[in-house]
């Protein structure tokens, strides 16, 4: 079985041990996908600092939408988390990581690259995006505006092209709708802007509205890239 093979070989998961960034080695996981995928997909995760890893839940439930169509799918620790290399960059060393990502899921499978992120990912992700030929289309969850004395703007999007799609809840503390929207309105088109009614920035629920709506996010993940790029079925 070659190499290449080997990553397309169905819903197998395996390290990587090869993908290198400015800063070093980086912790990284693939998940694989169908031989005939036509898109691979990579997933970044949350704030550093707030504990995000590749493992967290959001970035997880991403991760098993694209993989439940058929996708490898890459998820990686920025610098300084987990077993990666390096330390904590502001925004700025993580940008250049993200890219590494996406060097490898090129060399490795030849695929056009659909990119998610959450919260901090999701800044970091689109940012690495946008100006890459090689990403057809992104998702930001949990696009944060303010979080622990952070502060995010996304000038970088207006003149983003790309199908873009943007979820989050309607009582995400750390990108409440009545900042984020006038925001991500200003993206350049096509966009899609979907607020999930009761949840949180973790798409957990709240007292009104309880219980996870992840499910929620994941059907408008799965919504969007059927009528995007018609993979799997409404």
């Amino acid at each position: 079985m070659t190499h290449e093979h080997s990553i397309h070989a169905g819903p197998v998961i395996r390290s990587i041990d090869d993908l290198r960034g400015p800063a070093g080695k980086l912790e990284a996981v693939l998940n694989g996908g169908h031989a005939d995928a036509r898109f691979s997909a990579l997933v970044c995760h949350p704030h550093p600092l707030g504990g995000g890893t590749l493992h967290n839940k959001v970035v997880y439930h991403a991760m098993k939408v694209f993989a439940g169509l058929g996708l490898p799918v890459l998820r990686f620790n920025f610098r300084g988390v987990g077993l990666s290399e390096g330390e904590f960059d502001h925004g700025v060393g993580e940008l250049e990581d993200a890219r590494a990502a996406l060097d490898w899921l090129d060399a490795q499978l030849h695929l056009p690259v659909l990119l998610a992120g959450f919260s901090f990912g999701s800044f970091v992700g689109m940012r690495a995006g946008c100006g890459d030929p090689r990403v057809p289309g992104m998702i930001g969850l949990g696009v944060p505006y303010r979080a622990e004395g952070r502060s995010y703007t996304y000038e970088f999007l207006e003149q983003c092209t790309k199908p873009k799609l943007f979820i989050s809840g309607t009582e995400d503390q750390f990108g409440q709708r009545e900042f984020v929207e006038p925001m991500l309105q200003q993206a350049g088109d096509p966009k899609e802007i979907i607020w999930i009614e009761g949840a949180e920035h973790f798409f957990q629920g709240t007292p009104s509205l309880p219980g996870p709506k992840l499910d929620q996010m994941q059907a408008a993940m799965r919504q969007w890239l059927h009528q995007t790029f018609a993979l799997g079925e409404k």
